[in-house]
């Protein structure tokens, strides 16, 4: 189901961990947040489960088959209610589409470095860092926590 209410959007996320241990990311191509770096996702459509929708989104907006696996979290973002799967790649090529003008594995250094500079989605680091799936490498005494 889309809808949490009637002024709320079910979104998902898949958030995938290569074996160098960076994030998949992409760039948004379109509002909210446009040109903005965030977990590749969107809407959940009528009748679709969680599942479905990510394995649809990923494929969409990174050309990736992915299997999701656990639930990490959730997050409100005006009227999007995003919750967020563990996923691993069972296969496709990385490239960018439908609403990403970019996609790539993300290592801590060019994470932080994106944070830094603005260019992350809204609390996207935070949110990560919480729930414990920043990238392999990260040092929190590197950074002063926002």
């Amino acid at each position: 189901m889309n809808t949490v209410s009637g002024s709320t959007v079910r979104c998902v996320g898949g958030i995938v961990h290569d074996e160098q241990g960076r994030i998949l990311l992409i760039r948004r191509a379109n509002e909210p947040g446009r040109g903005l770096w965030s977990v590749p996702g969107g809407r959940v459509e009528p009748g679709e489960t969680d599942e479905a929708a990510v394995i649809r989104e990923m494929r969409e907006e990174t050309g990736l088959d992915v299997t999701p696996g656990t639930f990490v979290g959730n997050v409100r973002r005006g009227p999007y209610d995003i919750h967020d799967y563990a996923c691993s790649v069972t296969g496709g090529t990385l490239r960018a589409g439908d609403d990403a003008d970019d996609a790539r594995w993300i290592d801590a250094r060019t994470l932080i470095e994106l944070d830094e500079r603005g260019r992350l989605a809204e609390l996207l680091f935070v949110t990560l860092r919480d729930w414990g799936v920043l990238p392999t490498g990260y040092a929190p005494s590197s950074r002063q926590m926002p």
